[in-house]
């Protein structure tokens, strides 16, 4: 469960290793002579109020009938092409901002030797700790950092195993001419206000040295013939989480306080609460493919891979799963008040690709499809919060733009509640985002069973996106039934009505707000309306003239087409309406097939996915294979290119789905086993119903399934050993009473007990 290298950094995005704690994120190169550690705070955003123009995409002038035109021509033509529908009903953007950097911290190595001994420079994810080390003139030089949540800081300390060796200089810089930097105390103080929109921000690094000399010098620290020294860093600024100003206090009092408590504390201390934090939440899961680590480092490793059977492979490929994980938790923690965005936490810029924002039509959904299921539900947290915040301001965009009830929000969006549209062609319009969004809300509910969340902070939301829709579906003349109109199926085509995957968002928003509000007993006019409306909506799951799923209503589909989307599939996976075995499936696996392997970073993770819920495992691991063989840097960053970090969570969101599946009540234990995993076990995975899941398994047949429950009722376990014959115990070895029916065994279960189904032929001797 270690990256390491054995020379320093000197790329940003495909070398250098990330730590973060969620709100704070870093990224260490591991230099000799000069040590950078490029960090980040997650609010630290231009745009917004305060910057010149913001209008939330809103349309800054009423353009009356401007949709129903659209949806004229569409009625008349069939289709529209997306320029044409963007002069309509788009506008340029104003003010929408970007992520920005915090800033370096440079540490200035003075004599530092060309060529040091036995450098090696890593990062333990069980612990999430980054290291760095080297022997140089008989003298051994250690450094370590870690981004602590308990306390909110960024610690690092520097040691020699010979006293007086520690010597450096302590400098910031950043590409923004807007702050000042000072050093009193021992203390970097790093302040400023964002020119575009007035935001305040402030860092302060403290240097604790033990022996020697420190000096403050101006805008610098100089730390001379120390035995050790730590650094302590907090940074923050005053945004707020608050429509419509987004503005809080300011960030100097709390940032203070946190580098003041961090700086009383012993190093040590401070470094065992982060690692029993982070562990309470990694070790939480962990899978065996039977790999074996050898002795290279990890960008040799990555780039001697095959995807073939192989040790090595395994090893790699189960390093892959648990990165996913540990970069969730560094990038997203509870006590955030954003979600990851498409880089995290970690951004080196002023302008990076695509603001480093949040795309709704696929890419922050994707960050948190690992979170339920592999057993990190807090770090979804800031996502639930986010999405929540988002209802404010898109109430007045379905109000003004659409006429509409609810609340809404288009292709992406910001911290400062951009609801609206822009007028890039392929990527302007999906009222549809606010639906999908609102997915994992529902889905968190299916996964806890907690109907106090659902009720107090679940359905709200839910209910406003699909209240939204109850009043902006159109009549479609071709048949009757009621459909999206425009509709864009994401990046690709012509603007139609209809599009497979709107159809399919709109209909699952539709019945999540349906069954929560009959869960809850609530709203009998609003289950009504949303009743008689879902039975006159088109599903969007059409079979074509080539037996594939149609991305359309019309058939439009070309056997060609090799598009990075496949939206269409999207009641495969993230939905599961389509399930294994009906013609809506086999027509997926054709336009699949059809689609291809290739794609960009994320769009292969979402293909593991697909494969996965097809319960092809073959599939699935050539698609895992062909995103790390072409798709993953030598940190072990998905690549769109440039770097996107959706494509590490969707990679270990489909790793999961292939070892545990969960829907209608039926938890599926190894229902995507690859012939490549040919001995395993996994720890942790998490079903819908509140259960918790081991399993292992032996030249690919299951060996034992272990569920812990966490309510006390009904449980169904579904596994290819179970027709074979098995039994059921709990933990104290009493027969369960299961009943067996084909592959799925059903039994009463008790509330924080753990049942383990043994294979029985298995276990017996040949």
């Amino acid at each position: 469960m270690t990256l390491w290298y054995d020379e320093p950094a000197t790329d940003w995005e495909t070398q250098a290793l990330p730590i973060g704690n969620g709100p704070l994120g870093a990224m260490v190169f591991g230099g000799v002579d000069r040590e950078r550690i490029q960090f980040n705070e997650k609010t630290l955003w231009t745009g917004g109020p305060g910057s010149p123009g913001y209008d939330s995409g809103n349309w800054r002038s009423p353009r009356p009938g401007a949709i129903a035109e659209v949806r004229r021509r569409i009625d008349r033509d069939g289709r529209m092409p997306p320029d044409a529908v963007a002069a309509e009903l788009g506008q340029a953007r104003s003010g929408y901002g970007a992520y920005q950097t915090f800033g370096d911290l440079f540490l200035d190595f003075p004599g530092a030797p060309a060529a040091p001994e036995g450098y090696r420079r890593e990062l333990s994810l069980r612990e999430a700790v980054a290291r760095v080390g080297y022997r140089a003139g008989g003298v051994r030089h250690s450094r370590e950092y870690f981004a602590g949540n308990p306390g909110g800081v960024i610690a690092g300390r520097l040691t020699a195993d010979r006293p007086g060796q520690v010597s450096f200089t302590l400098s910031h810089t950043s590409p923004r001419d807007d702050k000042t930097v000072t050093a009193a105390g021992g203390r970097l103080t790093v302040r400023g206000r964002l020119r575009d929109n007035g935001l305040v921000f402030e860092a302060q690094v403290q240097v604790v040295a033990r022996g020697g000399t420190r000096t403050d010098a101006g805008d610098r620290i100089i730390v001379t013939g120390a035995d050790s020294a730590v650094l302590v860093l907090s940074a923050g600024t005053d945004y707020a989480d608050t429509y419509p100003a987004y503005r809080g206090e300011d960030p100097h009092a709390r940032v203070t306080a946190a580098v003041d408590a961090a700086a009383a504390t012993p190093y040590d201390e401070l470094r065992r609460a982060h690692v029993a934090d982070h562990r309470e939440l990694f070790d939480r899961v962990a899978l065996d493919l039977g790999g074996v680590v050898p002795p290279v480092p990890t960008d040799r490793l990555r780039g001697s891979y095959t995807g073939g059977p192989s040790a090595a492979d395994r090893a790699l490929e189960a390093l892959f799963f648990a990165y996913g994980r540990y970069l969730l938790i560094a990038s997203s923690r509870e006590n955030d008040l954003l979600p990851a965005n498409l880089q995290g936490v970690w951004n080196a810029s002023t302008a990076p690709p695509w603001s480093a924002d949040y795309h709704v039509n696929i890419n922050l959904q994707m960050n948190y499809w690992l979170a339920e299921r592999t057993n990190l539900h807090e770090s979804a947290k800031p996502y639930v919060r986010y999405v929540a915040a988002l209802a404010e301001p898109g109430r007045r965009t379905a109000r003004d733009m659409y006429g509409a009830r609810g609340w809404v929000v288009n292709n992406e969006t910001t911290p400062f509640g951009f609801t609206g549209v822009h007028d890039w062609p392929t990527a302007f319009w999906f009222p549809e985002a606010a639906a999908w969004i609102t997915q994992h809300l529902y889905d968190t509910y299916r996964f806890t069973g907690d109907e106090a969340y659902l009720r107090e902070t679940a359905y709200p939301v839910i209910k406003g996106a699909a209240e939204f829709w109850l009043d902006f579906l159109h009549t479609d003349p071709r048949d009757g039934t009621l459909v999206v109109s425009p509709s864009y199926s994401p990046e690709h085509g012509d603007f139609s009505a209809g599009a497979a995957m709107s159809q399919q968002i709109v209909g699952e928003v539709l019945a999540n707000a349906l069954a929560a509000a009959r869960t809850l007993g609530v709203d009998a006019g609003f289950q009504a309306e949303a009743g008689a409306v879902l039975a006159r909506l088109d599903p969007g799951l059409r079979v074509g003239s080539w037996g594939q799923l149609q991305e359309w209503k019309s058939d439009w589909d070309a056997r060609d087409d090799t598009h990075r989307h496949v939206s269409h599939l999207y009641a495969l996976h993230p939905g599961d309406r389509i399930r294994p075995g009906t013609p809506e499936a086999e027509a997926a696996e054709v336009s699949l097939a059809a689609r291809g392997d290739g794609g960009t970073g994320w769009s292969k993770a979402w293909k593991i996915n697909f494969w996965a819920r097809l319960l092809d495992g073959d599939h699935a691991h050539r698609m895992l294979a062909e995103q790390l063989r072409g798709s993953t840097l030598d940190n072990l960053w998905d690549t769109h290119p440039p770097f996107q970090i959706d494509g590490n969570f969707g990679a270990t969101s489909g790793i999961a789905e292939m070892l545990v599946q969960s829907r209608d009540g039926v938890v599926h234990v190894l229902p995507a086993l690859p012939r490549a995993w040919r001995d395993g076990s996994v720890r942790g995975l998490r079903a819908h119903g509140d259960v918790t899941v081991d399993a292992t398994w032996r030249d690919g047949v299951p060996g034992t399934v272990t569920v812990r429950t966490g309510r006390t009722g009904p449980v169904r376990v579904r596994s290819s050993f179970v027709a074979g014959g098995c039994r059921v115990h709990d933990e104290q070895g009493r027969e369960a009473g299961a009943r067996r029916d084909g592959d799925t065994l059903t039994w009463t279960a008790r509330a924080g007990a753990a049942y383990t189904i043994r294979n029985e032929p298995a276990a017996s001797p040949a």
